[in-house]
């Protein structure tokens, strides 16, 4: 059953069970998706509407975007905790002979690069997000302003948590694998705590005024 296919209780049952999977990788990329629905909420209580004509491009730019990350957060969700459970298969591969320990390390390190490869591609769609966040809580309906601060508080958390896993993996590698991640990821960290903040700022602003 995929994630998304749970309850909320079911799905909460599951991060809290003693299994590694799902863990905070999935919980990333499910916040993701709810990042997005909020931001589509506030899409489609803005369009359309006269009084909030000055946010339509916006929304529509938003809309674009975040419609696909309902089913695609989904599957980052899935792939992320079938990614780990991968790289725990490895461990368990033979090493009686020095061929079999080649395998098994090179077998490790392949799955581990993809198990930074998942969050990573949570994490840049997350900042992609957040990115358009602040113009929606400018423009967009202010009597939903708080709900894009929500929306950007997810994305934020989504982007973060995933930054923690590609990480914690990359740490696992040899410094050669991973660089075209490794290249990105201090930008992808730094977009991330700006646009956080952009959002939070703009929603107070609009709050106040």
């Amino acid at each position: 059953m995929k994630y998304t296919d749970m309850t909320v209780s079911e799905f909460q049952e599951a991060l809290a069970a003693s299994s590694p999977t799902p863990g905070g990788g999935t919980a990333s990329a499910i916040s993701l998706g709810h990042a997005a629905s909020l931001a589509l909420m506030v899409c489609r209580l803005t369009k359309g509407k006269e009084r909030w004509a000055d946010g339509w491009e916006i929304a529509n730019r938003v809309e674009k975007m975040a419609g696909p990350l309902l089913d695609h957060s989904s599957d980052l969700a899935q792939q992320d905790s079938e990614a780990f459970d991968k790289v725990m298969a490895c461990f368990r591969l033979p090493k009686a002979t020095d061929e079999d320990k080649l395998s098994r390390k090179a077998a490790i390190d392949a799955a581990t690069l993809f198990a930074a490869e998942v969050p990573y591609e949570t994490a840049k769609i997350a900042v992609d997000l957040l990115e358009l966040l602040p113009d929606l809580a400018r423009h967009g309906n202010a009597n939903a302003v708080t709900d894009v601060g929500v929306a950007g508080l997810l994305a934020s958390a989504a982007a973060k948590g995933a930054l923690f896993n590609v990480e914690i993996n990359l740490n696992s590698l040899p410094p050669e694998a991973g660089g075209h991640i490794r290249e990105s990821l201090q930008m992808l960290k730094e977009a991330s705590r700006l646009y956080s903040r952009q959002v939070m700022d703009a929603v107070r602003d609009r709050m106040e005024s």
